[in-house]
Formats: C-alpha cells, sequence, structure tokens
C-alpha cells in the first residue's frame, strides 16, 4: 500500500467538512435516522478508502439513493432496510469477483443520466417540503400533491434559513481567490462551500425556534432484521440497490480517471473497477450491519479530494477517521444545525444531477426520448421501473432505426440515382427490390449507400440486381455517399489482422500458383498476393490521397531493426503516420562523430527541418542484440569491422548503466539487458540535441523527445517520464470511455 503524501492531510481535513453536513442532508431526505448518514460516511471512507481499486475515491451516503432508500424505510422499516444494504453488500462482492464492473459500464449513457436526473428531481421536490417547515413525503408524486397545502402553512424561520442557506451555498464559490488582495477573503475562500453555508445557517438560527439535528447518543445497533414480505418485492429491492449504488460508484471513478488527467504530476494508477466493486460491496455490508445508509463513491467528493490535493488513498481513509471523531465528540454542536439547512444543500444537490450539458448532448446524438422516459419513469414509478422504461425505449428506438430505411430513385443526366438512407436489413430488401426495378435496362444506375450497416440479404440482392442489370447492358456501380465503392472479399476466409504472425499460414500460397522457388520468396510473395487480395482495396483511397498531397507524419519513430519489432502494431499506426527510421540498436550517433553514420542524421533533419514533425520517439525492446553485444563485446576499440564501428555509438550507453540506469516503475528490471536497453534509450535523446535541428525547435518548445521501451514477450510499451526518469507501464484503461 502507499505510503501517506503530506498533502493527503489537508485533502481529508476537506473532504471531512463537505462529508458532516452532505451525510446528514442525506440521511434527513431518506427519513432514517440523522446518525446512519455519519455511519456511512466512515464506513465508506475507511473501508472503500482501503479495499476499493479507485484509490482518491471518496465514498458515503449514496445521493442516487436517496429516493430508494426513503421508499424502503417508509415500506420496510429502517431495521430491514439495514438488512436490505447488507444483501446488495454480498451482491456486489459476488459481482466483483464475477469480473463484471466493466460490463456494468455498457447501459446508454442517456438511461444513466437520465436516471441520475430523475433522482435529483425527486429529492428536490422533496426537500422543498422540509424547507418550508414541513415534512417529505414518500414519493415525488406525493410531494407535488402535498406542495399546495405546504406552501399555505410554510414556517417563515425556516423559510429564511433555507434562503440564507441557499444564497451562502451559491455565492461562496464566486469569492475571490488566490487573486484577492486581502488574505482573509483568501483564508474564507478556502472554507468549503457547503460547511459555510451550514455554519452560516447555524449561527443565524440560534435564535430562532427551528427544527433541528437531533443525533441520539451512540448506542451498539441492533442486528439488522430479515426482510418480510413477498419475496419478489424484496429481490426487486435489493437488485436496485445493488444496480444503483453500483453505477454511480463505477461511473464516478471513471469520472474520476478522466479529471486525474488533469494532475499528471501525481503519477495516478487507473481505477481497478472489479476491485472497486468488491470494495463498495464490503462497504455497504458493513454499514447495514452498524446501521449506515447504502454506500457509493460520489463524484462531488471525489472531484473535492482530488482538488485539494490528495496524492493516495489515506486522503479517503482520514476522512472517514475524522468523521468518527466528530460524530462521537462534536454530537452537541451538530445538533444545533437547523434541518432547513441541510435541506436545501441536499436540494442543490439533486438540481445538480440535472446536467444541461448532458441533455444537449443526448439531443445530439438523437436520444433524448430515452432520458425523457427514464427521468419519466424514476419520477412518477420509481428508480428501477424508470431503468426499465429507459432500456425498452432504447430498444425500440434501436430497432425503429434498423429498420427505417428511405430509398428513393432520381434521374440524372448521365442515368438514374438510387439513394438508401438507413441501415439496409433483410426488412428493406421488398423495398430495395422495388426500387431497383424502376430503372430500366441499359441505363447507367449508381447505387448509394447511406448507411454503417448492410446484412447478407440486402448484399445478395444488391449483387443480384447489379449482375442482371449489367448482363442486359446497362451499367451499375455500388458505393457509399463519399464515392467509395462497396466491394466484396475475394474469398470466403479473410485473415485477421493478427494471423500472418502465427505460423504464416494465411500468406502462404499454393506451390502451383508461384514460380519463384525460394522458400522465403513464396512467403513474401503470399503475403503480398494477401495484401493486394484483403487490404489494397480498402488503403487504395487513402494512399491515392498521400500519393497527390505528399507525406505529412506528426512523429519521427526511430527504433531498432529488429523483425520482431512492428511499429505499425505497437503504435496503431497507418500509412502517413510515422517517419520511421531503424537501425541496429535504435541508436543516434552524434554530429561529427563518424562520417558514415549521415544517413541517420540526413533523416532526423529532413524529419525535423522539412517534415515538421512535431515529435521524435526513440523506442528500445527487450532482447536486443545490439545491447547483448555491448555487454559482451570482445571487439577492441579499434576494430574496422562494420558492426564493430557502429556499436562504438552505444559506449556512451554502457557508461551510463555504469552510472546507474532508470529504472521501470512497475517493476525491478529483470537483468543487466534490459537495464542497458533502458539507459540506452535516455542516450540517445540526449544525443538527439546535440543535432542543431533537434536543439532549435526543442528550445522552441515545438518538437516533444520520447522515450519508449517495448517488452517483446509481454507485448508491453512503457514510456520514460521525464520527471522522475522512470519508465511507466502503458494501460489499456487510460484512453477507456463511459
Amino acid at each position: 500500500m502507499q505510503t501517506p503524501h503530506r498533502s493527503d492531510l489537508s485533502a481529508s481535513i476537506t473532504v471531512f467538512l463537505i462529508a458532516v453536513p452532505l451525510s446528514l442532508g442525506i440521511a434527513l431526505a431518506t427519513g432514517a435516522p440523522l446518525q446512519s448518514g455519519l455511519v456511512a460516511a466512515v464506513v465508506g471512507g475507511i473501508v472503500a478508502g482501503l479495499l476499493g481499486g479507485a484509490p482518491l475515491q471518496v465514498s458515503g451516503a449514496a445521493t442516487s439513493l436517496v429516493v430508494v432508500t426513503a421508499e424502503l424505510v417508509q415500506r420496510y422499516g429502517w431495521r430491514t432496510t439495514c438488512a436490505i444494504t447488507v444483501l446488495a453488500g454480498l451482491a456486489q462482492i459476488a459481482l466483483g469477483a464475477l469480473r463484471v464492473a466493466r460490463a456494468a459500464l455498457v447501459v446508454s449513457p442517456a438511461i444513466v443520466h437520465g436516471m441520475l436526473a430523475g433522482i435529483g428531481v425527486s429529492i428536490a421536490v422533496g426537500q422543498v417540503h422540509v424547507i418550508l417547515g414541513g415534512t417529505a413525503q414518500g414519493s415525488a408524486l406525493a410531494n407535488l400533491g402535498a406542495l399546495p397545502r405546504q406552501l399555505a402553512a410554510t414556517s417563515p424561520a425556516t423559510l429564511g434559513i433555507g434562503a440564507l442557506t441557499a444564497v451562502v451555498l451559491i455565492g461562496w464559490p464566486r469569492l475571490p481567490g488566490s487573486g484577492s488582495r486581502y488574505r482573509a477573503v483568501r483564508a474564507l475562500r478556502a472554507v468549503p462551500a457547503a460547511l459555510a453555508a451550514v455554519a452560516a445557517a447555524t449561527a443565524a438560527g440560534l435564535a430562532l425556534t427551528v427544527p433541528r439535528v437531533d443525533l441520539p447518543s451512540w448506542t451498539a445497533p441492533g442486528m439488522p432484521r430479515l426482510p418480510e414480505g413477498p419475496v419478489l418485492g424484496l429481490l426487486a429491492a435489493v437488485v436496485t440497490v445493488t444496480l444503483v449504488a453500483s453505477m454511480e460508484s463505477l461511473l464516478s471513478a471513471v469520472a474520476l480517471d478522466k479529471m486525474q488527467s488533469e494532475y499528471p504530476d501525481r503519477r495516478a494508477q487507473p481505477a481497478r473497477l472489479d476491485r472497486e466493486l468488491l470494495g463498495q460491496g464490503a462497504s455497504n455490508m458493513f454499514s447495514g450491519l452498524l446501521g449506515g445508509l447504502p454506500v457509493a463513491g460520489g463524484a462531488m467528493r471525489s472531484s473535492a479530494n482530488l482538488r485539494a490535493g490528495a496524492v493516495t488513498r489515506w486522503s479517503t481513509v482520514l476522512h472517514g477517521v475524522w468523521v468518527l471523531l466528530c460524530a462521537s465528540l462534536l454530537a452537541g454542536v451538530l445538533d444545533l444545525i437547523p434541518l432547513a439547512a441541510l435541506a436545501v444543500l441536499v436540494l442543490v444537490v439533486g438540481v445538480k444531477m440535472v446536467s444541461f450539458a448532458h441533455i444537449k448532448n443526448i439531443r445530439r446524438h438523437r436520444e433524448f426520448p430515452v432520458y425523457a422516459a427514464t427521468i419519466g419513469g424514476v419520477v412518477l414509478l420509481g428508480v428501477l421501473e424508470g431503468v426499465v422504461a429507459g432500456i425498452a425505449v432504447a430498444a425500440f428506438t434501436s430497432l425503429r432505426r434498423l429498420t427505417r430505411t428511405r430509398i428513393t430513385v432520381s434521374p440524372e443526366a448521365a442515368g438514374y440515382r438510387v439513394r438508401a438512407h438507413g441501415q439496409l436489413t433483410f426488412l428493406a430488401v421488398p423495398r430495395l427490390t422495388r426500387a431497383l426495378a424502376q430503372v430500366p435496362d441499359g441505363a447507367h444506375a449508381v447505387v448509394e449507400l447511406d448507411g454503417s450497416f448492410m446484412d447478407h440479404a440486402a448484399y445478395e440482392a444488391l449483387q443480384s440486381w447489379c449482375t442482371r442489370h449489367r448482363a442486359r447492358g446497362g451499367c451499375a456501380v455500388l458505393g457509399d455517399r463519399a464515392g467509395r465503392a462497396v466491394i466484396e472479399p475475394g474469398s470466403a476466409h479473410a485473415c485477421r489482422p493478427w494471423t500472418p504472425w502465427r505460423n504464416h499460414h494465411c500468406t502462404r500460397p499454393s506451390p502451383a500458383s508461384v514460380t519463384v522457388t525460394a522458400p522465403a520468396g513464396n512467403q513474401l510473395i503470399g503475403g503480398v498476393s494477401n495484401f493486394q487480395r484483403h487490404t489494397a482495396p480498402l488503403v487504395r483511397d487513402e494512399l491515392a490521397r498521400l500519393a497527390r498531397e505528399g507525406q505529412r507524419p506528426t512523429q519521427l519513430f526511430l527504433t531498432c531493426a529488429d523483425s520482431r519489432l512492428v511499429t505499425s502494431m505497437i503504435t496503431s499506426s497507418g500509412p502517413g503516420d510515422l517517419f520511421t527510421v531503424r537501425n541496429i540498436g535504435n541508436l543516434m550517433p552524434p554530429p561529427g562523430s563518424d562520417n558514415t553514420c549521415d544517413s541517420v542524421a540526413a533523416a532526423v533533419e529532413y524529419a525535423v527541418d522539412v517534415l515538421k514533425v512535431g515529435s521524435i520517439t526513440v523506442c528500445g525492446h527487450s532482447g536486443c542484440g545490439a545491447m547483448q553485444a555491448l555487454l559482451g563485446s570482445d571487439h577492441p576499440p579499434g576494430a574496422q569491422t562494420p558492426l564493430a564501428r557502429w556499436l562504438r555509438h552505444g559506449r556512451p550507453s554502457l557508461e551510463r548503466l555504469a552510472r546507474g540506469g532508470p529504472g521501470l516503475t512497475d517493476r525491478e528490471p529483470a537483468d543487466d539487458l534490459e537495464r542497458l536497453s533502458l539507459a540506452n534509450v535516455v542516450q540517445q535523446l540526449e544525443h538527439l540535441l546535440d543535432h542543431p535541428c533537434v536543439a532549435r525547435r526543442y528550445a522552441e518548445g515545438t518538437l516533444q523527445l520520447q522515450g519508449m521501451y517495448f517488452h517483446v514477450a509481454e507485448a508491453q510499451a512503457y514510456v520514460l517520464d521525464h520527471a522522475t526518469g522512470a519508465f511507466s507501464a502503458v494501460h489499456p484503461e487510460v484512453l477507456d470511455t463511459v
């Protein structure tokens, strides 16, 4: 486990000051004992903080479960709700053990954001009653129905406390921060807005008679009561708590990963979602046993933790410890807080759950009906029912898009154009054949496909018509909207991208098809033939564009000539992306060292000054023969063989290794060969800076230098961190999105 960082302490205090009023407010909104919110914060901080897979995520009372928990408390009672929380935690542990966390994120974003927005609306409507001096009802509809009566019986004192809390909560972030000339203002701005708002409301309410927090004295919690009632209803409750708490935690962890990219100096590891689900399950199990609310990771608390400077999971754990000490030693102070202040705090959180940025994005992707159905279902029926409604509308929308195909035939000067808008499936074949029948025999026809999918039935119908039309003297062209031809593979078998590297079965031609008898030549010709058959039709347009416009690569890639190092594979690059220089040992001789090495320097000068590349990457690899030769070289310094003369440029790398070369962040280098390969990458980057063209562009800030190491056996790439001088593994989660 990571050792605590000194900034973790200040971050934990910041999160603690946010978590206490928020936890009390969530407990108030659910109708559960107020102490249960603090228990959830303690357990979420300590248990999820120690066991979870997202180290900087702060867990506590789940905002997204306010509506669900309120309904459970009203229907089954508090102790049975705790038992449901325990069962939900066990379900989360089982899901984490089955490693399905990543699969949970395949749910449409429109459904997820619709669910959260519906919960936010329900929370906000319920808390209006508390601000007006009343009590929230059991559902959003009941709260809306009772609102006129509550307005008639409004308490001016609680309304005033709520208004003051809202003003401070909204206005506090607008205070000048580090740019203020006044030290006192800068100090106030450092206080969290939630704490400042609750503190102001508490101070103003000391002279008023208003409902306040009433924390009972701490006693050992009663054991959760086993659920009683219809099995299906209880099962639905457990499933709802499990799914909603898991979705909120996983989405928050993914969002936190994206936010961490803004702080590269902290070198945070990507979230391990399955472990995070296990940690959340353990938290819910302990929270239910101790009489706490359901627990989930929260984006608001987690983002505050990150922005406050948290580096390790100890900030989350310490925040839980501070909440525990506060609940034990400062219960009298908490009893002074007006309930209206907590209600405003939760109401603002609920309103923020309705994100207009998400709505705009969802409308752009034409998924607003799914969003609207989900939010409406959550508000009117319940969380699980709303999610089911959203899934049903999403399925209907997808089916409608799949079957909605518009086919038109229009005469043109050169012939006829048939346009198919939408996906071509077997359901559209009757309309397609009727449209194609309108094209006269012998006419020139262009069939334009404006869709991303065409099944086998539609393709066969098009091919059959094309064959008949051409046989009758006509001309038929199949193309997409960009004018690219739609072709069929040359055979039933098509090589996967990796099969040519597995024994070369797909690229070995039959003996009768090749007259050149050399086995290696046969294999090479077979590979070229495979390219012409499968790949050339796909890349011909792009290569034609590159031929017209010339090469415009963005990177110079200097790597070893080793046959196992396939640059296009490990960089996922294509034609025109990389300007590649390969030599024995990926060496970059410094200028003036040997006239026979001008080839590499010329390539670098051409890439930097003519092609204007934006970065240069030096890539070494494991098992490098050049590095082995350097380590075991018996060539005298004056040896004149070409290999010996070339390897002299690697001797500075040996000297760097002797001084202590760079390492790997994830593990220790396996042996001296790997240490030398890493040191060689760093040394060649220094040699690059000795070249005037590189030094000039680098000083201008228009050229970046990068170091990379590729472990062949592990298929793992490592990138040099210039700040630490170590190589860090590149993980696939770095670019994962929800």
